[in-house]
């Protein structure tokens, strides 16, 4: 088995102080870039994961200290949009990649119908007719919400009965919808502007789709650099053959001799001049941040102690370097994750498990997304089934973790307050 770097330890002259701290510079995360608009953000950081919860806005906070109504006001301009894209998931692209995105997810609802066609007896004809029908009944200025849309073509929608939804569908519309998205014929517009609440209506669109899988290599090894094939594959949803391919023409470098790390030529002269900072510099982001997602390799992120971790409110025995993705929100310092966090939306107050000491460079970074979250977005969602609620034993546990942890100082365990003396 060849050795991977990530996993088994890297064993780069660069070490892992310097990997994660680079990641965490070209992620723009080792200092605030303030004046950057949310499309300059996304084009050199990478597309953000959304699914309904606070993660775009959070990571634009946290690197260019951009506010909700930036944030939507450039959804509104069609500066930047949550298309489905790599792997057919939703992300929060700018209009640059609006064609690459499109093209990088295509091959999801193409997926979906061929299983219809084949386990619900659904012809693919009958799905072009209905994507015909919707076309018409679609401005590009008004939205309409599926309901509508249902109502509007009458019988070109086919309930699915019993059997469509054991496989999660109710009727033949989200199979239409979804293969005019990935053709740019429609897109899906959030009925209040934000992009943390699930409901949508529909228009009309004409947005080209371009782009191939090397096109999709150059940018995510400018965003993820250092990064092997494996986290490339993860990413993209290639196939080995196409993302060995993709790598190959993209002309990447390895980070060394006989690492499966590889970057751009240029980010490799960068890299090697490139110094770890001296000073902390905290940073609080939503789980699926692309500091982690772009890799979905968390042990690269978590000193060994910390990956030893229990999970608070997670099941008994797992760690925290054990799981595919954080079950909370994280605080980040030079790359390396450095506690966990949640907001209380009942008592308007941010909720932190620090992994270091409770410094005041820590508790301002916290105080500044405690505003944020309360002023701004109201709650820092993790996703769109997510709710205070839901999240209340979570915050609980977060709370006992830190009242057992050494070195955090406070009126109350866990909850910011003024600087003990």
């Amino acid at each position: 088995m060849k050795h991977d770097p990530l996993t088994e330890g890297p064993p780069e002259a660069a070490g892992t102080a310097k990997l994660r701290a680079w990641w965490s510079h070209r992620q723009w995360l080792d200092r605030p870039h303030t004046g950057a608009g949310v499309a300059e953000v996304l084009a050199a950081t990478g597309w953000a994961r959304s699914v309904g919860g606070a993660a775009p806005y959070l990571g634009l906070f946290a690197r260019a200290g951009l506010g909700r109504a930036a944030v939507d006001a450039a959804v509104a301009r069609l500066e930047v949009h949550e298309l489905p894209s790599a792997r057919g998931c939703t992300y929060v692209l700018p209009a640059a990649d609006f064609a690459l995105g499109l093209a990088a997810g295509a091959a999801a609802p193409a997926g979906e119908l061929a299983a219809a066609e084949k386990h619900l007896g659904i012809g693919r004809d009958e799905v072009e007719k209905l994507c015909l029908a919707v076309e018409r009944v679609l401005s590009e200025e008004r939205p309409l919400a599926p309901a509508a849309i249902r109502e509007a073509v009458g019988d070109a929608v086919r309930p699915l009965g019993e059997a469509g939804r054991r496989r999660g569908l109710t009727s033949t519309l989200p199979l239409a919808l979804g293969l005019m998205q990935s053709r740019g014929r429609i897109r899906r517009v959030p009925v209040n502007g934000r992009l943390d609440q699930q409901r949508y209506g529909y228009v009309g669109w004409d947005q080209p789709v371009a782009g191939d899988a090397v096109d999709l290599a150059h940018r995510y090894f400018s965003w993820a650099g250092p990064a092997t094939l494996r986290h490339f594959r993860w990413f993209s949803g290639f196939t080995a053959a196409t993302a060995r391919r993709a790598v190959a023409e993209a002309g990447l470098v390895p980070l060394g001799p006989g690492s499966e790390l590889l970057l751009p030529p240029g980010l490799a002269e960068e890299f090697a001049g490139f110094e770890v900072p001296d000073e902390p510099h905290y940073t609080l982001l939503a789980g699926i941040d692309g500091i982690h997602l772009l890799h979905r390799d968390l042990p690269r992120l978590l000193d060994p102690a910390d990956a030893a971790r229990p999970l608070p409110a997670g099941r008994a025995g797992r760690a925290f370097g054990t799981e595919a993705d954080p079950q909370t929100h994280v605080v980040l310092d030079r790359g390396r994750i450095v506690g966990l966090w949640e907001y209380d939306a009942e008592r308007s107050e941010l909720v932190l498990l620090p992994f270091v000491p409770l410094d005041d460079a820590l508790r301002e970074a916290a105080a500044r997304t405690e505003a944020f979250v309360r002023d701004d977005l109201g709650d820092a969602r993790g996703f769109s089934l997510d709710s205070p609620k839901s999240r209340a034993p979570k915050i609980a546990a977060l709370r006992e973790a830190a009242a057992r942890a050494p070195g955090v100082r406070g009126p109350a365990a866990g909850v910011l307050g003024p600087a003990a003396g």
